[in-house]
């Protein structure tokens, strides 16, 4: 899954964008509010841990011009503050949670595996594509014959791919989905994770399959008998 994590304070980000990513998350760092904005606008996140006091713009500010544009995108809103006028008015302007400071690691990722948990049952927690299903949930991928186990970025590049069935996804729309903006990750990652999911779709004798376009990008299309 990819967050974004919106905290002005450098040192805390740089820690918990190391704790995110350990734990499987694709995670975008900004330090200000009219850049958390704005990433919002242009990206496409499954989480946004957002700071309410930062430079340029607060978070509240951020979280209220978010929802107004109809971005329901799941929001956990991080202050310093503990006073309950706070915390109302975050969750009236929008916020799925909220976590005062400081706080612990543990509780940090319980409540994002929440949020987006949360956004993963409104949406639904199975994906289904000719004879294959893939469970949100468990990160499993089904077919009549067997069931298999995804690795989290290979779940995420499926999931993306089931969700757009018979639409291209260019090399760079999986980057910046799964690797995230900054990456210095090569490109060639992309064709090496596609390679690893067409192993496992024969392995189910999946009746659809992962096709190149040539200087385009990947779809999942059905396999003509």
């Amino acid at each position: 899954m990819r967050l974004l994590l919106a905290e002005d304070e450098k040192e805390l980000s740089n820690a918990l964008v190391v704790i995110l990513k350990h734990s499987n998350y694709s995670v975008d760092a900004v330090y200000n509010g009219q850049d958390a904005l704005d990433y919002i606008t242009n990206g496409d996140y499954d989480g946004v841990v957002l700071d309410i006091m930062m430079p340029k713009m607060d978070g509240i500010t951020v979280l209220r011009k978010v929802r107004e544009s109809g971005n329901s995108v799941p929001v956990l809103l991080l202050t310093a503050k503990s006073e309950i006028d706070d915390r109302v008015t975050g969750l009236d302007s929008g916020a799925d949670d909220y976590l005062t400071k400081p706080f612990a690691t543990k509780e940090l990722l319980a409540r994002i595996r929440a949020m987006t948990r949360r956004k993963g049952e409104n949406t639904g927690s199975l994906l289904n594509c000719g004879n294959i299903s893939l469970n949100r949930s468990t990160f499993e991928v089904s077919s009549p014959k067997a069931t298999l186990r995804l690795a989290n970025k290979e779940f995420q590049m499926l999931e993306m791919l089931m969700s757009n069935e018979g639409m291209i996804i260019s090399t760079e729309r999986f980057m910046e989905k799964i690797w995230g903006h900054d990456t210095e990750t090569n490109q060639n990652v992309v064709w090496v994770y596609v390679s690893y999911l067409r192993k496992k779709l024969a392995a189910l004798d999946a009746n659809v399959a992962i096709k190149a376009v040539r200087n385009r990008g990947y779809a999942l299309e059905a396999v003509n008998d």
